[in-house]
């Protein structure tokens, strides 16, 4: 299992393709990937152009727009994988503008932000995956039991804000730019970052056990969500570190 809740065990255990080939392999899903990434960068950069030369003000409904709908997309690719060659495209487009609008709002008001959230992003992928593929890191039961469980618990504090929101109450501390709202930001990064270890054993796993070639769109999908948490939780601690 991985903490990332469009990769499982069972997202692989697909009906074997009959024909041969149509298997999926990680180069192929690497490949896979690489586009999605090509996507949500040119559309995200699409969206900051636009706003930048246009409406400044927009950038927050375009963001919230981009969202809404890449929420959507997310939710029916994780029902219906075999989709995922139509859909991760379209997810990566919409992410684009949502990436797009929010980065141009923090960089609104911290200049120089997002190229350091970006750098801190790729390069934290890039040292992970050397880091897997050379096998300094192993994936045992015990880490990903922890990774999983420390996931889910971040998720429960997100969905717990959220609801308290409703009623204007705020979890003290944990989102502010003190010692407390700093500290979980770190370890927030640091679990979005293991969770990329765990989507990398998970693929290589599927290819393994011969998934169906249409499963490397959905395991670029997949990677795709996790970049996308760990761009914004480094976007979110950098913020706060530029505050103190």
């Amino acid at each position: 299992m991985t903490g990332n809740p469009t990769l499982s065990e069972k997202t692989f255990q697909q009906p074997r393709p009959l024909v041969a080939g149509e298997v999926m392999t990680v180069q192929g899903a690497v490949n896979r990937t690489a586009i999605l990434l090509v996507l949500t960068i040119g559309s995200a950069a699409f969206t900051w152009n636009m706003v930048s030369k246009g409406n400044p003000g927009s950038a927050n409904g375009i963001a919230m727009l981009g969202g809404i709908i890449g929420f959507i997309v997310a939710i029916v690719t994780s029902f219906k994988p075999a989709w995922s060659p139509l859909t991760a495209p379209i997810y990566a487009v919409v992410e684009g503008l949502f990436i797009g609008g929010i980065s141009y709002l923090f960089e609104a008001r911290l200049p120089g932000v997002v190229a350091q959230a970006v750098m801190l992003t790729f390069g934290t992928l890039a040292a992970l995956l050397a880091a897997y593929s050379t096998g300094m890191i192993r994936v045992s039961t015990t880490f990903r039991r922890g990774i999983i469980a420390a996931t889910g618990g971040i998720a429960l504090v997100y969905i717990a804000s959220m609801v308290l929101g409703f009623f204007h109450i705020q979890i003290p501390g944990i989102f502010g730019s003190g010692a407390i709202g700093i500290g979980f930001s770190v370890v927030v990064v640091i679990i979005a970052a293991m969770n990329l270890v765990l989507d990398f054993d998970m693929i290589e796993g599927g290819a393994q056990q011969g998934a169906p070639k249409y499963m490397e769109w959905y395991s670029g999908f997949a990677l795709l969500v996790t970049l996308i948490w760990l761009y914004l939780e480094i976007l979110r601690l950098l913020s706060k570190l530029n505050k103190r």
